[in-house]
């Protein structure tokens, strides 16, 4: 089947990735974003208000991907441990899939305006919302402890996965998959409980990766 044609937004989106993560968001112009897609300014602006709007959507690629790839795996398995996994391989899988995008915008976040910036943290918690869910459920069922708070598991998995994004090469010695296991292996090894240690084994690595 032939590849389907890129709609005109998501021309604009790749090639501002690119400019952006190459000359900084401040430094590439709208005149020369169209330039290199060989498209209008009217063009660029019948799908964006303005740049500030473009880097939001570079944003948004990625954390709508997460939060819908999230809900369903929440909604597919039913342990604690077993979502835990499943939202854990969504996180990292989408540093794999969105490595540029998200780069670009951890690093040009700052440049975005108070409006678009209340709209990115409130995605952000729906998503962390999920995986604290999750933790929760799991202290309430004794397969996760309870001693520790929710909000700091929750926000150390979070911290820990998102820092990929500046170390993460694809043509590196272990793939995203390989990198996932070994997370999975310290936070499950970190935060569950005896009586559950025997189902979380089978969601840790076997075999360590060779590095």
């Amino acid at each position: 089947m032939p590849m389907e044609k890129k709609t005109l937004k998501q021309r604009i989106v790749d090639a501002s990735v690119v400019l952006f993560q190459q000359d900084g968001y401040h430094n590439v112009t709208v005149d020369r974003i169209v330039e290199h897609i060989g498209a209008s300014k009217g063009g660029f602006y019948h799908n964006f208000k303005s740049k500030d709007a473009l880097l939001y959507e570079i944003h948004d690629v990625f954390i709508s991907y997460v939060i819908r790839q999230s809900q369903e795996a929440y909604d597919k398995y039913d342990t604690p441990i077993s979502r835990l996994c499943a939202l854990m391989q969504t996180l990292t899988h989408v540093f794999d899939l969105y490595q540029e995008h998200i780069t670009v915008f951890y690093e040009e976040s700052r440049s975005l305006s108070a409006e678009y910036s209340a709209i990115i943290h409130d995605k952000r918690s729906h998503y962390r919302k999920i995986l604290q869910t999750v933790i929760e459920e799991g202290q309430q069922t004794g397969d996760f402890r309870a001693e520790l708070p929710a909000t700091i598991v929750t926000m150390a998995i979070v911290g820990m996965i998102n820092w990929t994004y500046k170390w993460f090469k694809q043509s590196g010695p272990l793939t995203m998959e390989e990198i996932t296991k070994v997370f999975s292996d310290m936070v499950l090894h970190a935060i569950v409980t005896e009586q559950a240690m025997e189902e979380a084994i089978q969601f840790m690595i076997k075999d360590k990766p060779a590095i």
